[in-house]
């Protein structure tokens, strides 16, 4: 009886050390968990090895800008393309010949053409390196001055910006090629009597960011693209309202809902290009509490750049040693935090994810140009994931589950993948490049044999159910309805034309993927 009462007490205490040493045990574990969740990842340093998938993909998606340019060109590699546009601005006398044209026509117009130049520089500005490490620096570089050499001489005087070149109802009763135009290409501009402060902005924001692109290899060029932009945003500011109120023609094709995230994201720009203070308090102070949209989530756009102010401004947040006032630092936070909805609002797995996608994984917004808000989208995501690394900041909170900026990087790399071919149809909707993307891209030039004499009714070839003759190289085209399917016809301008401005958000992408580097923590 002793001996069996002496078992069952050892055994009592035994049973309690168990427990114990379980409960230790898992306390152990569950701090170490929660630390292995928290550990900041190591910043990726200078660019690692090179992803040859992206790399290549970079390499086609920036020969569509020199399928796009108009002008007398330079050392013209598309061997279908030809001068084109030479009297551009004549009437005014000024030349406008440069410039490109924004999509599958022969339009010019400022606006989406800036947000083209301002996401350019944006890609260079955080991935120049990476872009320098596949050889396809120079043709970035070039995409960019062409535009630019155009903004400078369409900015005349201080308050006179021409912002349009043809007539787009003209030029789409015709079907030609470029080269063979003989339409006629008047202009438009914004001026005090009829103020353009969207366009204004965006084109003052793509010539400051384009001044710290060309400030070390070229300062001259560099400081007047800053006084450009100086004036312009001056103007912008001084003489409000909405471009396409005053140009109703406009309002078909790129019509303008507001001007504030203009104004936030040129004196955003500005700050960086500049450091000076005036354009932080700009908009970290009234302006940014009437247009900021704190909170609120949104879709980058060449019409609505409150998303990419925050991703912008985030950047001053992470990583600004400057001595900011307190209502600065706090206004800053709000544009981070704001950042921050955006990429919860992307990912998958959050609880505010949306929901507005493919069944293979897509983000879909809009039957129209379909690609344009993920690819956008998921450039901004790459470069928000490379600020967390770079600043050693390990999460984000998505209303109570966090997110590392692997898990950003991933978002990206899938809606890339989905593009370059990884979808459904097995098709890549970047033009030239895999083995499988559409024939009948819904393009001028591309669609008429480079020896076809047109004049202005070449739609015979609009209606071929012939592949093009010529390839539009780079071209991103509008994407997949939301069942993931695509139909390649060139009628078919909603999923089939391809745009300057969704090429840029595609190389910022390509360029974030391309490898693995920390970014720099400031731009100057």
């Amino acid at each position: 009886m002793g001996e069996s009462k002496h078992t069952k007490g050892c055994s009592g205490w035994l049973i309690v050390l168990v427990i114990a040493a379980l409960v230790v045990a898992a306390a152990v574990f569950a701090i170490k968990k929660k630390q292995h969740h928290r550990e900041v990842l190591p910043v990726p340093g200078p660019p690692g090895a090179i992803n040859q998938k992206y790399a290549d993909a970079l390499g086609v998606a920036l020969q569509f800008f020199q399928v796009q340019k108009s002008g007398k060109l330079v050392d013209n590699k598309i061997t279908w393309r030809g001068d084109s546009a030479l009297n551009d601005g004549k009437d005014a006398g000024l030349d406008l010949s440069k410039g490109m044209y924004d999509a599958g026509d022969h339009m010019k117009f400022v606006f989406p053409m800036a947000y083209t130049a301002t996401v350019l520089s944006w890609s260079i500005l955080e991935y120049g390196d990476q872009i320098s490490a596949v050889d396809q620096l120079d043709l970035a570089l070039d995409a960019l001055k062409w535009i630019t050499d155009f903004f400078i001489n369409a900015h005349p005087s201080d308050n006179v910006l021409y912002v349009q070149v043809g007539d787009p109802d003209l030029d789409h009763k015709c079907w030609e090629r470029p080269e063979t135009m003989t339409e006629r290409r008047p202009l438009v501009q914004v001026n005090k009597t009829v103020p353009g402060t969207d366009v204004a902005a965006e084109t003052a924001a793509a010539m400051a960011a384009a001044s710290l692109v060309f400030k070390s290899n070229n300062s001259t060029y560099s400081d007047l693209l800053l006084q450009h932009a100086k004036k312009l945003f001056t103007f912008a500011d001084k003489h409000r309202g909405i471009y396409s109120a005053g140009i109703p023609q406009v309002q078909t094709y790129y019509n303008s809902t507001g001007y504030g995230d203009e104004l936030l994201w040129a004196a955003s720009w500005l700050y960086h290009a500049t450091g000076d203070q005036t354009y932080l308090s700009y908009v970290t102070g009234e302006n940014g509490d009437a247009y900021a949209d704190w909170g609120r989530p949104t879709w980058f756009s060449w019409d609505d750049k409150r998303a990419g102010t925050q991703v912008l401004l985030s950047r001053v947040n992470f990583f600004s040693s400057s001595q900011s006032s307190n209502t600065d630092m706090k206004s800053l936070q709000s544009y981070r935090k704001t950042a921050e909805a955006v990429m919860c609002g992307l990912l998958p797995d959050s609880p505010t994810a949306t929901s507005s996608r493919t069944d293979a994984g897509l983000v879909w917004i809009d039957e129209w140009d379909a690609l344009q808000h993920p690819v956008a989208a998921s450039f901004l995501a790459v470069i928000y994931s490379d600020y967390m690394l770079t600043s050693r900041t390990s999460e984000i909170d998505c209303s109570g589950k966090t997110f590392t900026p692997s898990d950003l990087r991933d978002f990206a790399t899938s809606q890339a993948d989905y593009i370059l071919g990884n979808n459904p149809l097995k098709l890549s909707y970047l033009v030239g490049y895999g083995s499988s993307y559409p024939q009948q891209v819904h393009h001028r030039g591309a669609s008429i044999p480079a020896n076809a004499k047109t004049g202005c009714n070449g739609f015979q070839w609009l209606s071929s159910t012939d592949p093009n003759p010529n390839v539009a190289m780079g071209a991103l085209v509008g994407g997949p309805f939301q069942n993931d399917s695509y139909i390649d016809s060139r009628n078919n301008s909603m999923q089939g034309e391809p745009s300057t401005y969704n090429s840029a958000v595609l190389v910022g992408l390509l360029s974030g993927l391309v490898t693995t580097s920390s970014v720099a923590t400031s731009f100057t």
